[in-house]
C-alpha cells in the first residue's frame, strides 16, 4: 500500500492509496492480481477502483503476474513489483486527447 505523493498523475490522484493485490492461491476461483486505487474521505474509504489489471486471465483462471508492492518514483510514475514474472512495471501518466 502506498499513498500517491507524485505530481505526474492528475491532481485528483494525490493523497490517494494504491494497493498491490498479490492474488489468491487457495480459492476455487482466483481473485486479485491487480493494482487498486482507493480514494479516502478523511479516515474512511470513499471509493475503490481497479487501476491496473490484466495479470490474471479470466477465461483460464491462469495468472502470469502477482503484484507485490507499489512505489512512487521521484518523477511521479508508479513502480509495481511482480514476484511471479520477476518484473518491475513502470506506470506513467500521459495526457491523451479525450482523457
Amino acid at each position: 500500500m502506498r499513498f500517491y505523493t507524485g505530481t505526474m498523475f492528475p491532481p485528483g490522484y494525490r493523497g490517494q492509496v494504491f494497493l498491490a493485490e498479490h492474488g489468491s492461491w487457495n480459492r476455487s476461483r482466483k481473485v486479485g492480481y491487480r493494482v487498486v486505487r482507493v480514494r479516502l474521505a478523511g479516515d474512511r474509504v470513499a471509493e475503490q477502483a481497479v487501476f491496473a489489471e490484466g495479470l490474471l486471465d479470466p477465461e483460464t483462471d491462469t495468472a502470469w503476474g502477482r503484484p507485490v508492492d507499489v512505489q512512487v518514483m521521484p518523477d511521479g510514475a508508479l513502480l509495481v513489483s511482480d514476484d511471479l514474472a520477476g518484473a518491475i512495471y513502470r506506470i506513467s501518466w500521459r495526457n491523451l486527447p479525450g482523457r
